[in-house]
């Protein structure tokens, strides 16, 4: 990590929002960055990490990543507060406005945690040694006689004195260049169930969300914009629009190119959002559709499915395939198919921005500050720090809150008003039709078995609109980490290939929780529990075997995947669910287990078709996420994955017809109800390994586990999704 500083008495301290007059101490290395950036002096530092203790013994800890229920600002905070021995009651947490001097502040890819645990530990331990020594010199005695307890500084004679009333000599000291760690067996907060900083907020309704924002002469928006992706307005007539009761005026917003950038359409601005909302449906608008028009979802999956049959491009080739195939005493071949899908967070885009001039402030509901302010500040041609960027509360994210068209959209409408402050609401319905989508794709596979039921070859070939597509418009290859999960699978295979096919993007794909994790965690698990069936073994044995000796395997990740930690987790969920055990009639189990985001995860699901209806009973899940900061946290996002990923398995398609998005809402793009909600279990591994990803993990195992136990059922395996096309639900 880099050097801590003690910038209390430095005039910084008023530029980034914090009181004067404590102890604030901050940490300048880049935390996601292995190059460290020191500083020549202090006044020019630009610190990423703060903790500032105040003489009344308050702590304010700065949150630099967004809450959407990940419970970050209670995890990340909570690891200083540990090291530091303070009492968790006097902890309050001020969230970051976007900015570089925080680091990446991009809320996704389960990294929060792993990126930033030791940099907060050494925080805490630091800000504990210095009031530990400010205490030795108060009592004129060796600092080794006193310690740190639940927020006081204790001598060995017994006397005490609070934290609060040593920050006036505590900023008068030196950062010590080197800190003890805790113990892992002293953590007060590390690893316990922690209850969130924010639920008080949450029940009482004093959270505010972005919908929640409100400032004074405020106007709100809605927009309508092309049913076919891409598409531009032709001519506009806002007639009716303006009769509306409410409605000020109408303005067409331009579309940027930009992987960012608007779609464009026409907005309607008005005192309320009901009547922005009726004067949109009011607007007559001629569409130029583009090129995109001739955009077809059926056919286009007809299209990527021929192309993984057929050689593509190779991205890994060990062994000799075609020698395995060959010699095979049993060749399995299958195809999957998975359609795109849309984020639907409970809360949609929304966002209020302030124009005043060439300055800009936004209150959003964003994942990734850093890049709105970014888009914010490209749009108005001005300089990034006239731009302000506060995060509220996200009513979820999944990935959509990262791309802020959204509220470069609302900056747009309040430069366009005379610099009135403007709310841009996105209806369901934009959400569903408008966004970044999760992207389709279709995937073949063969594999052999030899005489003793083992798998002696296996070929993987997919294809899928790529993510980069939305960065770079022309690729039409899947991009090396997009591949990894396929070629980096955890089998102990002599003869492996993995291929990528064409697949040109006709809509804005981006990354929603789990990203690629979806469709090759999917297909892997249905395909090894299908080559489990033919090899007539049972699937746990086979995937314990297919996984083969403890090993860590030799990737280009930082960190390497352990294949007794993935053993270890299908085994402990196996145990959990009383695999194998006797089960009624209709009911079977499936299992399902992925490495992902550096975390092993397993599932055994529990299902009954009864007269070819689904239902699930039971799902046990293991996670081994390294480290655990908040056991509250990481059985929530458990919890919440099998949630999420009954939803996707049960009901999650996204369809075009004509280059338009046929879904709209909640009716035709459904979600798991309660009643349809399990028993859902969590074991949680202890380690003591560093921490790895929790959000998004959980999620990939829960579809062909799923999958797996209506096999089990009924003897039918199912390879495309959702499971609502087939009639089970």
């Amino acid at each position: 990590m880099g050097a801590i500083k003690n910038i209390s008495r430095r005039s910084f301290v008023k530029s980034i929002g914090l009181a004067s007059g404590g102890l604030i101490l901050a940490c300048n290395t880049s935390v996601f960055s292995d190059k460290e950036k020191a500083p020549e002096n202090l006044i020019d530092f630009n610190p990423n990490l703060f903790v500032q203790l105040n003489s009344d013994g308050s702590l304010v800890l700065v949150a630099s990543r967004s809450e959407m229920g990940n419970g970050v600002r209670t995890s990340l905070p909570s690891v200083i507060a540990d090291e530091m021995e303070a009492d968790w009651e006097r902890v309050s947490i001020k969230q970051a406005t976007g900015d570089k001097k925080y680091g990446d502040q991009n809320t996704d890819g389960s990294r929060s945690i792993r990126y930033l645990y030791t940099t907060m530990r050494q925080m805490g331990a630091t800000a504990k040694a210095m009031l530990i020594a400010a205490a030795a010199q108060k009592w004129e005695v060796p600092a080794s006689e006193c310690s740190a307890e639940n927020h006081f500084i204790i001598h060995s004679s017994g006397k005490k004195i609070g934290f609060g009333d040593l920050v006036e000599i505590a900023k008068t000291l030196e950062i010590p260049t080197e800190v003890t760690l805790k113990d892992p067996k002293d953590f007060k907060y590390i690893g316990s169930e922690l209850r969130g900083i924010d639920v008080e907020k949450y029940a009482n309704g004093s959270a505010i969300f972005g919908f929640d924002k409100r400032l004074p002469n405020m106007k709100f928006a809605a927009v309508q914009r092309c049913p076919v992706t891409f598409g531009t307005v032709k001519s506009f007539d806002k007639t009716e629009a303006l009769k509306i009761a409410g409605v000020i005026d109408v303005i067409e917003i331009p579309k940027i190119d930009r992987p960012f950038g608007t779609l464009g359409g026409v907005a309607v601005v008005a005192d309320n959002t009901w009547a922005a909302f009726q004067g949109k449906n009011a607007l007559n608008v001629e569409w130029d559709f583009g090129d995109n028009k001739v955009y077809n979802s059926e056919e286009y999956m007809n299209m990527i499915t021929k192309n993984v049959h057929k050689q593509g491009k190779v991205s890994k080739d060990t062994g000799n395939v075609n020698s395995a195939f060959k010699n095979a005493s049993k060749i399995v071949e299958s195809t999957f198919q998975l359609p795109h899908l849309s984020h639907a967070p409970m809360e949609t885009p929304n966002a209020v921005a302030w124009v005043q001039g060439d300055t800009c402030e936004v209150w959003a509901p964003t994942q990734e500050p850093q890049a709105t302010r970014t888009e914010v500040t490209e749009f108005l041609q001005t300089e990034k720090e006239k731009v302000t960027v506060n995060v509220t509360f996200l009513g979820g994210g999944f990935g959509r809150k990262s791309k802020p068209d959204y509220i470069v959209e609302a900056a747009i409408l309040s430069k366009a008003m005379g610099d009135k402050p403007v709310q841009v609401v996105w209806e369901r319905e934009d959400d569903i039709k408008h966004g970044y989508y999760h992207t389709v794709s279709a995937q073949y596979m063969k594999a052999s078995l030899d005489k003793d039921g083992n798998v002696s070859g296996w070929l993987h070939r997919f294809a899928l609109p790529s993510i980069i597509s939305t960065f770079s418009p022309g690729i039409d290859y899947a991009a090396g980490w997009e591949i990894g999960s396929a070629s980096n699978v955890p089998f102990d295979i002599e003869n492996m290939k993995v291929e990528v096919g064409q697949a040109p993007a006709h809509v804005r794909i981006g990354w929603l929780r789990s990203v690629i994790n979806i469709p090759h965690g999917f297909s892997i698990n249905v395909f090894a529990d299908e080559l489990a069936h033919a090899a007539n073994k049972d699937p746990l044995e086979f995937r314990l075997n297919l996984i083969g000796k403890d090993r860590i395997e030799d990737t280009q990740d930082p960190i390497k995947y352990d294949t007794a930690r993935l053993k270890n987790v299908l085994n402990k969920a196996a145990k959990n669910a009383d695999w194998g055990k006797e089960m009624p009639e209709g009911h079977a189990q499936g299992l399902a287990v992925h490495y992902s985001f550096y975390s092993y995860v397993a599932s055994i699901v529990e299902v009954s078709v009864i007269e070819g209806k689904l239902k699930v009973h039971n799902v046990h899940t293991v996670i081994d996420c390294g480290t655990v900061v908040n056991k509250n946290t990481v059985r929530s996002q458990m919890e919440g994955s099998a949630v999420f990923g009954m939803s996707l398995a049960y009901y999650g398609k996204i369809t075009a017809k004509d280059g338009a998005i046929e879904q709209s809402n909640y009716n035709d793009y459904k979600m798991v109800r309660m009643p349809d909600a399990p028993k859902i279990h969590v074991e949680i591994v202890e380690s003591t390994e560093n921490p790895t990803g929790v959000g998004e993990p959980g999620v990939p195992v829960i579809a062909p586990a799923i999958v797996n136990a209506i096999f089990k059922a009924t003897g039918k395996r199912y390879y495309n999704l959702p499971l609502s096309g087939h009639g089970l639900v």
